[in-house]
């Protein structure tokens, strides 16, 4: 039986078992043992084992390497009649995000479960230096970059991965069953995930703040959570719902009875109401409930171009470099390589490519799917899971946004839209599902 480090110390092992289960408030041996071991920085680098039971698994990478080189050429043609050159500044970051996956993947998953409290703690620190005036870098009326010089860092996309793991952590020291043993558990995971949540909307960010709650509660239903619960889940996703409508329709009554612009007069409403929604989000909210109630050259447009895009494409599209909504910049230039990229693959390559790039995103999710099934342990199920529906949310959202079944967010398409964090925290979170699968046989 292999050790799970070089370190040169012996490292009792894991009692074979199925989804073992970690006595609450106590942490496992392997983490007990991995944090003995690890004091210098030397030792540090026994973390990455090139071998294990099993090799890599090749599906997910190779459905990866697919869809970055898919983004890398429609980032491209997206650009084509400007000069940016993006599309090489992508590829740099694939190349970055290649190493990291590799880097996780060598890495048994359940070493993280160690560290998770100090990344999550690094997490928060970003956006709370994010938010920070003087620190934080400002774009688009939004405050969520850190310039490090060489890269801009938007700390909401690491803290992703980082609630994951603290959710799987919490999870699998705590007894989930009925809704009177879970009260506690519910109580840190409503903290653990609330507070970065809180942090992200104040960027604001809505769009990396809705993905979390998905994945969170995807975790809490494989953790065979009280049934009770999701029922009242619902109902106050309900209650939301209605208070966000009933929001929208007095500002729809405010701005029209004071002969207000929904484009030049944003901010007005903010004061008359306890809602912590910003104007500009309402009109996008209405701008997809009544799109002629907005102006069409506003906020309206991006929804509007994309319909167009997606609708002219046809069956095999006009060509590569040939879309002329992109081309001729009525797909605004500053979205189409990102939030849009899929409104420009469907008009230059239609509904086969299209359904070509969903394909491989099925590929992703479903072998994400599997890896849970295969892991031997409550941890590896977790993560895996919660990977896989994290990715499954971007891909709905991206794709309905751009075809007008939901309000536009600016949620990107993973390892297609340009982005350098997004495209890194893609990576990192895949690597830990690869982790899962090669190190699921070994000491447990």
């Amino acid at each position: 039986m292999p050790r799970p480090f070089s370190t040169g110390r012996p490292c009792r092992v894991f009692a074979r078992k199925t989804h073992a289960e970690v006595a609450p408030g106590r942490p496992n041996a392997f983490v007990q043992r991995v944090a003995g071991t690890l004091r210098t920085p030397l030792e540090l680098l026994g973390v990455f084992k090139t071998t294990t039971r099993e090799r890599f698994d090749w599906i997910t990478p190779l459905a990866m390497l697919a869809l970055g080189s898919i983004g890398v050429a429609f980032i491209y043609s997206a650009q084509f009649s400007t000069n940016q050159n993006n599309w090489i500044t992508q590829i740099v970051w694939l190349a970055a995000g290649a190493v990291l996956y590799v880097a996780v993947s060598l890495i048994d998953y359940r070493f993280w479960l160690s560290i998770s409290h100090w990344f999550y703690l690094g997490c928060i620190l970003t956006l709370l230096l994010v938010l920070t005036p003087g620190i934080g870098t400002e774009r688009y009326g939004a405050q969520r970059w850190l310039d490090l010089g060489f890269f801009a860092l938007q700390p909401s996309e690491p803290t992703k991965a980082a609630v994951l793991l603290v959710t799987a952590g919490i999870l699998i020291r705590s007894k989930v069953g009925t809704i009177a043993q879970s009260v506690g558990t519910l109580g840190k995971l409503a903290l653990a995930a609330g507070f970065p949540i809180f942090l992200i909307l104040l960027q604001p960010d809505i769009k990396s703040a809705i993905v979390l709650p998905p994945v969170i509660f995807s975790m809490l239903y494989v953790s065979k959570l009280s049934t009770r619960f999701f029922a009242a889940a619902l109902g106050a996703f309900l209650i939301l719902v209605s208070i966000i409508t009933l929001d929208c329709y007095r500002y729809v009554k405010f701005m029209d009875s004071n002969n207000l612009s929904y484009s030049s007069d944003k901010g007005r409403f903010e004061p008359h109401t306890w809602v912590p929604l910003y104007d500009y989000q309402r009109n996008r909210i209405i701008s997809f409930a009544m799109p002629d109630k907005i102006d069409p050259n506003g906020v309206g447009w991006n929804q509007r171009q994309s319909l167009i895009s997606v609708g002219s494409g046809g069956l095999t599209g006009k060509g590569w470099t040939q879309g002329t909504q992109a081309q001729l910049g009525y797909l605004p230039r500053a979205v189409a390589h990102n939030d849009f990229i899929a409104s420009v693959i469907a008009e230059e390559k239609g509904f086969l490519g299209s359904v070509t790039v969903l394909g491989l995103f099925g590929i992703v999710m479903f072998n994400g799917i599997r890896i849970a099934g295969l892991s031997r342990d409550r941890f590896g199920t977790l993560i895996a899971i919660g990977v896989t529906v994290l990715f499954a949310v971007h891909v709905f959202v991206n794709i309905a946004m751009t075809i007008g079944l939901v309000p536009i967010t600016g949620i990107p398409l993973p390892f297609i839209s340009y982005g350098g964090s997004f495209v890194l925290s893609c990576c990192l979170l895949q690597g830990l599902v690869q982790s899962v699968y090669r190190f699921r046989k070994d000491f447990t």
